[in-house]
């Protein structure tokens, strides 16, 4: 069966639709990052405009708070958003131009070019999940 979830913004002038397929192959806090960047690109939501807090989008997705947590932190990373701590979560005044950031993306192409270089020196599959394994679990210091 088909499910989605609706959340609208209303603030003032704001009016979003927010959808979340639940058998969609994508994470929700993905599909939740695509559509906040598709309506900021689209001009449907402006520099300074306000986001729902973490919780209130939650409670209204059905959703857990970290999950929405996750997707604002990843849009602040990418500069589409801005915190302003418990003033709330507001977009960033070069959002709309920062939408075409994907990190998840870059690092993809990245591992992919790296992967492709180290099968044409030689080195096995198993070698090279023993690496990245090994790599990720190292800490900073």
């Amino acid at each position: 069966m088909y499910h989605v979830h609706y959340w609208y913004i209303w603030d003032k002038h704001l009016a979003m639709e927010i959808v979340i397929d639940i058998e969609d192959s994508r994470p929700p806090f993905a599909q939740l990052i695509q559509q906040i960047k598709r309506a900021v690109s689209a001009g449907e939501l402006g520099p300074g405009d306000p986001l729902p807090s973490i919780r209130q989008l939650a409670s209204d997705l059905e959703l857990n708070s970290k999950t929405v947590a996750k997707a604002y932190r990843l849009l602040e990373r990418d500069s589409v958003v801005q915190s302003r701590g418990y003033r709330g979560t507001f977009i960033h005044p070069q959002g709309r131009e920062n939408c075409e950031v994907d990190l998840s993306a870059w690092v993809l192409d990245r591992l992919k070019e790296t992967i492709a270089a180290f099968r044409e020196s030689g080195v096995t599959d198993a070698e090279i999940r023993a690496a990245f394994s090994s790599a990720m679990t190292e800490r900073k210091p």
